[in-house]
């Protein structure tokens, strides 16, 4: 059964969720899913922006047809030539032989990558300020660069004042029924899932976020219309100020986060016993994490979300315990900055992780480092209270 929502006057979502997907892009779990957002416009000449994945391609074929009831498609508008975006492309010209597709010159350099048999269909190439007038509506295309990926545009519809924004302004999570963002309530239903799509996906590109949204108060914005996740008609400036948080990798809680790698279990009672301290001494909201056992995905966006990190791990093979290494080359990826770290170090015989690890990080921009690392001989006792104590009043004085 074909499942479309009117979201606009003439504009209509015709996407699908995916809840069997375990990995987003093969690398990111998604236990909550993941929507595919496509629009429709209804109008003299009829459009569809963007396609969506193989995975949804049935209900999505669906709808397409549904809203057409018969017409022809006069334009197929990519945005983004991701695969999770693209991959109808080839069967929705397919079926509609005639239809002009219209992208930048990047998109087409992709498409024929993806479609070598692209190199024959319709094409009208855009750029920034070019305009497409469909009847009532008239879209002006925005250059959007390397959000996240070099040929991406966003479209403004002059008419009804909705910004489609290919990836930015989306979200993990599979849509129930409703298609916008106040039909739920968002900071417990998506807030976290959109902070961890933001890191992972978007997180290193700040700067270039940062150019999108000064283009972006340019505009009277009445809609956003994501790639995925729910729509924005109400409350924009909430989800805009948090892009503005992210995208300058300020943060969210001046929160403490503790994760910590464990062997045999010393280390990670070492972390308990730190955000004990921590708490004891009023440090609020402390979070401890298993760096082993919680995907990395997870832990970068709580990265994102706070200012203090403790990270905690013993020494493997004179170097970092390979799961901690794994975050803190993550993090250098995702051009992580403006954070605090506290190092903790556990060795038998010769505990340098501590050491490494500062090295590391201390290549990041604007991040602090603190000097007093916790050595740990194998395991913690009542011994080492004196230094737990001084520690802990490190982390919560900086």
């Amino acid at each position: 059964m074909n499942n479309v929502k009117e979201i606009a006057e003439g504009i209509f979502w015709i996407g699908a969720s995916d809840r069997r997907l375990e990995r987003f892009e093969n690398i990111f779990p998604i236990p909550e899913g993941v929507s595919y957002n496509s629009y429709f416009v209804d109008d003299e000449k009829t459009v569809v922006f963007d396609t969506a994945d193989v995975t949804v391609a049935d209900q999505y074929l669906e709808n397409l047809k549904s809203v057409l009831a018969g017409r022809k498609l006069d334009y197929l508008v990519v945005l983004h030539m991701e695969p999770d975006h693209c991959s109808q492309i080839e069967k929705v010209k397919a079926l509609f032989p005639e239809v002009t597709i219209v992208g930048g010159a990047k998109t087409f350099t992709f498409m024929k990558q993806f479609f070598p048999e692209s190199e024959g269909y319709n094409k009208l190439e855009v750029k920034e300020g070019d305009k497409l007038s469909t009847g009532k509506h008239t879209f002006s295309f925005v250059a959007a660069p390397m959000v996240h990926w070099p040929e991406v545009l966003f479209a403004y519809d002059e008419y009804t004042n909705a910004l489609l924004s290919a990836d930015a302004f989306g979200t993990f999570g599979a849509l129930d029924g409703g298609v916008f963002a106040d039909e739920y309530d968002f900071e417990k239903d998506f807030l976290s899932s959109a902070r961890r799509y933001y890191a992972n996906i978007v997180g290193k590109y700040g700067m270039q976020v940062q150019a999108v949204l000064k283009k972006a108060q340019g505009l009277d914005i009445k809609m956003i219309l994501p790639l995925h996740g729910p729509i924005w008609r109400k409350d924009i400036g909430y989800f805009t100020d948090m892009y503005q948080k992210w995208s300058t990798y300020e943060f969210e809680s001046d929160s403490v986060i503790v994760i910590y790698g464990s062997l045999y279990g010393h280390t990670a009672s070492a972390a308990e016993a730190v955000a004990a301290s921590l708490r004891d001494k009023g440090a609020g909201d402390v979070k401890v994490y298993d760096v082993s056992k919680v995907d990395v995905s997870y832990l970068i966006a709580e990265v994102w979300r706070c200012r203090k990190i403790v990270l905690m791990c013993p020494t493997y093979n004179n170097g970092i315990y390979p799961p901690m290494e794994n975050l803190i080359s993550d993090m250098a990826a995702l051009t992580v900055q403006n954070r605090v770290f506290a190092l903790a170090q556990n060795g038998t015989w010769a505990p340098v992780s501590g050491k490494l690890m500062s090295e590391r990080l201390s290549q990041l921009k604007n991040v602090t480092v603190l000097e007093n690392i916790l050595t740990i001989k194998s395991a913690l006792h009542s011994s080492d209270a004196e230094q737990l104590t001084g520690f802990t009043d490190a982390i919560i004085n900086a």
